[in-house]
Formats: C-alpha cells, sequence, structure tokens
C-alpha cells in the first residue's frame, strides 16, 4: 500500500481530475479513437516537467514506480500501456503552461 503522506500520493489527491478530463477531452474529435485517460496524459506531463525527463525517461520512470503510476493507473504495473510516442503527443497537447501549477504544488509538498 502506498504512504498517503508522499508528494505524489498528495498531489494524486489535490488535482481536479474531473475538470481536467473535461478540458482534456474537447481536444478530441467525436467518434475517433479512444483516448488514454485524461490522468495518464497529465500525470506523463507532470512527470516529465518536474524531472526535465525525455518523453523514453517517461516511459521508463512511470513503469518503475507505483508512486508515479498513481498518477494515471488504479494499481501498480510493469506494462506501461503507452509509449514514448504517446508521451510525445501527450506534450503538443497539454503545454507546459497548464502543468506547472500542479508542478510547483507537488514541489511545495517537499
Amino acid at each position: 500500500e502506498l504512504c498517503n503522506a508522499n508528494r505524489w500520493v498528495r498531489l494524486a489527491a489535490a488535482i481536479d481530475w474531473m475538470d481536467f478530463e473535461k478540458a482534456y477531452s474537447a481536444l478530441f474529435a467525436p467518434g475517433g479513437k479512444v483516448a488514454l485517460p485524461a490522468r495518464v496524459a497529465l500525470g506523463c506531463r507532470i512527470i516529465q516537467l518536474h524531472y526535465a525527463a525525455s518523453d523514453r525517461e517517461v516511459v521508463a520512470l512511470v513503469q518503475e514506480s507505483p508512486y508515479l503510476q498513481i498518477l494515471g493507473f488504479e494499481s501498480f504495473t510493469d506494462a506501461v500501456p503507452f509509449s514514448s510516442r504517446t508521451v510525445a503527443r501527450f506534450r503538443a497537447r497539454i503545454p507546459d503552461k497548464a502543468v506547472r501549477p500542479a508542478v510547483r504544488l507537488l514541489r511545495s509538498f517537499q
């Protein structure tokens, strides 16, 4: 079980995921391919900005850490269902300025 005092757990609890889901889903055309959850997309972008990580590094970080997976998954898994190309698409859709408040909040928990 994850520690509730962990900064990533606290951040996951503090984010209004439903609000972001609404804004993120508006970026997609109706009837298109089913997208990964907005929580996964934003989680990857927070991790990427916080660690100044490349797209490939984000995939590796998420795969290794249950604390980072809390930003997008219900439980820990070794099989991350996205690639570095997916992270690049997240980066194209979610600008840094939209992610910075979450990164600042994360850093305030340290």
